[in-house]
């Protein structure tokens, strides 16, 4: 309900993702179902908004970082 378990998971992609960019982009997808999740939604997409301002963000993350907040 804090909102720590998204933040975790966003924080922990990215580490992976200047490891590997494509398993980082999998790992986002529990994230990208923000829309699903009236009460949790908010917290979800801070995160990928958090992700998104990455100055050196990969081109796979970004890709599903950004479809997902259009979308």
């Amino acid at each position: 309900a804090s909102g720590d378990g998204y933040r975790f998971l966003a924080e922990q992609i990215m580490v992976l993702d200047r490891l590997n960019p494509q398993i980082a982009a999998r790992l986002l997808t529990p994230l990208t179902r923000w829309r699903n999740y009236p009460a949790a939604g908010e917290r979800m997409r801070a995160q990928l908004e958090r992700l998104q301002a990455l100055p050196e963000l990969s081109r796979d993350l970004y890709e599903v970082v950004t479809k997902s907040l259009r979308d």
